[in-house]
């Protein structure tokens, strides 16, 4: 890749910026191919279990993808297919196993932040008395929120990769995958928080144009109406769109991800492919 791989045979560990800059390049440079790999993946989303195994799949697909052209080992779509698709299940179990682990620490985490709140509200509300009550409310929700959004960046830090060792690395099932995610992150936690934050930033605008903007029109629409249900649909629509465009940046930086903790934890020995500049521009 670009010089800032490091020379062939050697994999240096990468910036922040250098991890999402890497991802940008993968994406435009294999734009068609992992679009209509996205596309196909949330198509699959409408049908529920096997679909959404086969979802979870197609993601793991994308990442193998990536890595084989960030290392000397590039893969056909078709060859890269068979080795996910024996895996299906294992790529729905990692999927859930980290989606339900998150849905209850962000509700553990609300909880925690709001009897801190709480707390801290009493103790002020007997200093300040009524007067401070818009302080005191203020100072509570952003409590909470920053407890809830440092908590779950964090435990999302340590299973970014989950579903990566299990796309690219031979005897390893969907639970091992997960736990070898844990391990690989655990020393870079922040600077993955750092990652995910620049990466969101760079994603955002996708987002609000193809899942914020729609979903604006239906507050001052009546729920039931004829035009609720249009707007409704075509908001639904947009945020599929949406996911297409943006699945496969993330797919490719969680690939980017896995190769630089590697090379961090492993000292991870594989040559780094060199294509022409022009690839990247």
């Amino acid at each position: 890749m670009s010089e800032n791989f490091g020379s062939p045979g050697h994999i240096q560990p990468l910036s922040i910026g250098n991890v999402v800059s890497a991802a940008v390049r993968l994406y435009r440079s294999h734009l068609a191919t992992y679009l209509n790999l996205a596309a196909i993946a949330h198509l699959w989303i409408l049908v529920p279990v096997y679909g959404w195994a086969k979802y979870a799949a197609i993601s793991g697909l994308i990442s193998r993808l990536a890595f084989g052209e960030l290392v000397y080992q590039p893969e056909s779509v078709q060859s890269a297919r068979s080795h996910v698709d024996s895996r299906l299940w294992s790529f729905l179990r990692v999927a859930f196993q980290v989606g339900i682990s998150l849905a209850l620490i962000y509700f553990g985490l609300a909880l925690v932040g709001g009897i801190i709140a709480g707390l801290l509200g009493l103790v002020l509300g007997g200093i300040l008395g009524s007067s401070g009550i818009i302080v005191i409310t203020t100072l509570a929700v952003i409590i909470t929120v920053l407890i809830v959004l440092l908590g779950i960046t964090w435990f999302y830090s340590r299973w970014v990769v989950a579903e990566v060792p299990l796309a690219v690395e031979e005897n390893i099932n969907g639970g091992e995958s997960v736990a070898r995610s844990w391990e690989l992150t655990k020393a870079s936690v922040f600077r993955i928080q750092a990652v995910v934050l620049v990466a969101f930033l760079v994603t955002f605008p996708i987002v609000f144009v193809f899942n914020y903007i729609p979903s604006l029109f239906l507050i001052k629409l009546e729920p039931g109406s004829t035009t609720y249900s249009i707007v409704y649909l075509i908001s639904w629509i947009g945020s599929l769109v949406g996911g297409v465009f943006v699945m496969p940046f993330w797919q490719a930086l969680k690939a980017v991800l896995y190769l630089d903790l590697r090379s961090r934890r492993e000292g991870l020995g594989l040559q780094l492919r060199q294509p022409p500049s022009e690839d990247f521009r």
